[in-house]
């Protein structure tokens, strides 16, 4: 779990990057095709990492069944 100053950066960034004036910054252009091909693609890598990690910590494992156990409640099982 992320520290409370880490979640307050985070809920101030998009107040900080409202205040900025558009065209502040000396030297920034309009992102290359490359560069934003390249995003791009990292975000679906790490996207598809993460559905993969969620697929395999959720999806039911299957144990075997031990049936030298004693049933109770269940009839024709002991």
């Amino acid at each position: 779990m992320a520290p409370s100053s880490d979640i307050l950066f985070l809920l101030l960034l998009p107040v900080a990057a409202a205040l900025t004036t558009p065209g502040s910054c000396s030297g920034c252009g309009p992102p290359s095709l490359p560069m934003l091909v390249g995003l791009m693609a990292a975000d679906l890598v790490v996207s598809l990492l993460i559905v993969a990690v969620v697929f395999v910590c959720a999806c039911p494992r299957r144990r075997p069944t031990q049936d030298d156990k004693i049933y109770m409640n269940m009839p024709g099982r002991g």
